[in-house]
């Protein structure tokens, strides 16, 4: 499963930027959509901040970097202190995996514009940048408790439907690990994760294309 080669851990270490930049823009953008809904529990706990080491849930971290699947440390929410609950939990779940995604479209445009540096190390960083930023997003949409996803989902759902669906929540966390380790995810994710960076490389190519003329 792992190659622990020089390669293999210099490899990790770049990947670390990435992953990093992924998880506190994500939770970042959790507070202040909560504080913009009228929630100030995040700002109270000191979450509004990029600074990683309030985000980071270590096991998560050791995760993503071996396992290219993780989690952070939850974001503190209120949806009491929502003015509209539905349109808060919606707009507070959404907006981590759209800072994400913004960011995956970034971190690939910087990538392009340093090609012809020939900077190796750089281009390696920059695509950490975009690939973790873009698998975030993707993997924080699933439906699954306690995943972004999964509170968007019980926002639509009928109140008995609701009601079954947050009860499966106890086992959410034993579901994802399951799937990790049977390599399902695998199967589900890579071919989004490659749609989306695909996606966005048909867009910035022409571009570049055009500026390195």
């Amino acid at each position: 499963m792992f190659n622990f080669s020089s390669s293999y851990f210099w490899d990790m270490l770049l990947a670390v930027p990435g992953i990093l930049i992924a998880i506190s823009f994500h939770e970042m953008a959790h507070g202040y959509a909560a504080d913009a809904m009228g929630d100030p529990t995040p700002k109270l706990a000191g979450r509004l901040t990029l600074n990683p080491l309030k985000h980071i849930d270590i096991i998560g971290l050791i995760s993503m970097i071996l396992l290219h699947f993780g989690w952070a440390k939850p974001v503190p929410i209120s949806a009491s202190n929502f003015k509209n609950r539905k349109k808060g939990i919606i707009v507070v779940s959404l907006s981590g995996c759209l800072t994400n995604l913004l960011l995956g479209f970034i971190g690939m445009a910087a990538y392009f514009a340093v090609i012809p540096l020939n900077n190796t190390v750089l281009s390696t960083i920059l695509q950490y940048v975009y690939y973790y930023n873009v698998l975030f997003a993707i993997f924080n949409i699933i439906p699954i408790p306690p995943l972004d996803g999964s509170r968007i989902l019980a926002e639509f759902l009928p109140y008995q439907a609701k009601m079954k669906y947050e009860s499966f929540s106890r086992y959410g966390f034993v579901v994802l690990l399951l799937l990790m380790f049977t390599g399902i995810f695998s199967k589900i994710m890579v071919p989004l994760i490659n749609a989306v960076l695909t996606l966005y490389s048909s867009l910035l190519s022409p571009i570049f294309t055009l500026l390195w003329r």
